[in-house]
């Protein structure tokens, strides 16, 4: 006899709905149709766990029937009560991931902005050093997020897991600021890009695991504005900490900026673990209806259950599921690409300073283009959900980049060359976040191989991240 929510890999999408009368009967499994095998299974209790499916057994496949306290609602009040679950998923969820993922970014990328307050000069590093200390982070950064997707989505409990992970990276954050040679500075940054991985495929998974397709798209590029407006913000910062505190109780300005964003990022990570649920079925401040509605409705979506419990995962097998999809690889590959293009970003301050104007201005000039990258990508993403054409929400904003790659390389005047960095990060980003929500479209099931598929490809598409800040030695600049 079936289990509740437990899905047999051979369902389909047809399925088999009893009049009110023998919906609400609590009588044994009843044969409809001896000729087309129909069992249909019910139950009187209304608890989620006590939901029994409706299972169809012929050559189609199977099709379970919603929960009891979702069937009986009429599709007037079912939409009402699914806008309102989703209004209360967005409030929960979104503001705090895009604030984590806003100092997830920050910590990552703050080495740039340091590099015009004073690390490079105090440390003694040359820029082959200065690039490496920028690269090392990924090399921690690719090694981890596969195991760390696997093992969230083992445990079921990411209100606890990245948050946890948050302090750990704040806390390595802030002791960038003790370095006092290029040694000790590679051994931070390796260690900080290892606990940084598990935080944005993390979330990827995570957002996947409550919305459905047509929503993820525009969630995923509210999520990745954090990363959009930590490159505005970055800029905003060190531009006050220079002007500011620069020799202030015998520190330079990029030891407070460490500092700073390192005791900030700590303060954020408590405050997040009491406001972020875990997944629809473990999160305890849904009502009953709630949680039976918000797992219904992502089976609905796909034709499979999703997330079930910490003794249906597996680590390897949803490892092999996504390393045999042929779709990964193809996923992968346009990533890659994207985040190559997108290594400019990792170095944006320097690039930007090459326009000739002074450290705190140039620091200052860096906050424009990522606001309008943060514009971009809403629009873009909220187009490309509400019409569910994905290829050209894709590629249209990177003839944008290329035409800004081409100008900045062309040209040494200070007005087309900042047009050119105008575009740069809305080129690159605007449809890359199209492709992160285009993952979880294609490869939704089962949830392991959904979250082993995120990791391996967020991390394949940071190996670019590695080679590609030798690509900016100060030697090569303006047109680098």
């Amino acid at each position: 006899m079936a289990t509740p929510y437990q899905t047999d890999p051979t369902h389909g999408r047809a399925g088999l709905f009893k009049s009110k009368k023998n919906r609400d009967s609590a009588a044994a499994p009843e044969v409809y149709n001896a000729d087309e095998k129909v069992v249909v299974e019910h139950t009187s209790d209304t608890s989620f766990e006590a939901a029994r499916p409706a299972t169809i057994t012929p050559s189609a496949g199977r099709r379970r029937e919603a929960p009891p306290l979702v069937r009986d609602l009429s599709p007037e009040e079912r939409a009402r009560l699914e806008g309102i679950l989703v209004k209360k998923i967005d409030l929960r969820l979104l503001p705090t991931l895009i604030v984590m993922y806003l100092m997830n970014y920050l910590d990552r990328n703050n080495i740039a902005a340091a590099r015009l307050a004073g690390l490079e000069d105090e440390l003694n590093l040359t820029s082959t050093q200065y690039l490496t200390a920028v690269s090392i982070l990924f090399v921690g950064y690719i090694l981890m997020q596969v195991p760390s997707n696997l093992f969230l989505n083992k445990i079921g409990k990411p209100a606890i897991y990245l948050p946890t992970v948050m302090v750990i990276w704040g806390i390595i954050s802030a002791a960038t600021a003790a370095a006092e040679t290029f040694g000790g500075l590679i051994a931070i940054r390796f260690f900080l890009g290892f606990v940084e991985a598990a935080y944005f495929p993390g979330c990827l998974f995570f957002l996947s695991s409550w919305y459905t397709r047509k929503e993820l798209g525009f969630r995923t590029a509210v999520l990745y504005s954090g990363s959009l407006m930590s490159g505005a913000f970055s800029g905003l910062i060190t531009a006050g900490i220079t002007s500011g505190m620069d020799g202030k109780r015998g520190l330079r300005a990029w030891r407070w900026l460490f500092i700073i964003e390192g005791v900030i990022t700590i303060v954020i990570a408590f405050i997040a673990i009491f406001i972020l649920p875990n997944f629809p079925r473990t999160t305890a401040w849904l009502t009953e209806e709630e949680r039976q509605l918000a797992v219904w409705r992502l089976d609905e979506d796909i034709g499979e259950d999703d997330w079930t419990g910490s003794e249906d995962q597996t680590f390897f097998h949803g490892m092999k599921l996504a390393f045999a999809d042929i779709k990964m690889w193809v996923l992968m590959v346009l990533l890659f690409c994207f985040v190559a293009s997108g290594t400019v970003t990792n170095l944006f301050p320097t690039i930007v300073k090459t326009l000739g104007y002074n450290n705190i201005n140039s620091l200052l000039l860096t906050v424009p283009p990522y606001v309008l990258g943060v514009i971009t990508t809403f629009l873009n993403s909220w187009h490309a959900d509400k019409t569910g054409e994905r290829y050209l929400h894709i590629t249209l904003p990177l003839y944008f980049a290329v035409v800004a790659f081409i100008i900045a390389a062309a040209t040494i005047k200070t007005a087309p060359r900042y047009l050119a960095m105008m575009l740069m990060i809305p080129g690159v980003y605007t449809g890359y976040v199209v492709a992160l929500a285009w993952i979880s479209n294609t490869l939704p099931r089962p949830p392991a191989k959904r979250a082993a598929a995120l990791a391996a490809i967020n991390a394949v598409s940071n190996a670019s991240s590695i080679y590609a800040s030798y690509m900016y030695p100060e030697s090569a600049g303006p047109r680098y």
